[in-house]
């Protein structure tokens, strides 16, 4: 079954759906860590910390059907959170 670690763990990340990306700080294991805003407020609204998922290790990726990536951040020492 699935636990903490389900589906709601991966975070669309996706670049072609942010904007406004800034640079704001480098996580302990070298990852970039942003913040943006998503381009749909679909995806959320506000500004959020985040990576960009081209930029972290492929085995924290997911493509999604509708062609975009995910980001397992349980796999990952950044965390995605609304700032």
């Amino acid at each position: 079954g699935t636990g903490a670690g389900g589906p709601t763990a991966a975070q669309i990340s996706d670049r072609r759906l942010k904007k406004n990306i800034n640079l704001i700080g480098e996580s302990s294991s070298g990852l970039n860590i942003y913040s943006f805003k998503y381009i749909d407020n679909k995806h959320g609204e506000g500004t959020y910390q985040g990576v960009m998922s081209d930029e972290i290790p492929s085995y924290a990726v997911s493509v999604s059907p509708d062609g975009y990536d995910h980001v397992d951040y349980s796999k990952i020492d950044v965390n995605f959170k609304q700032i």
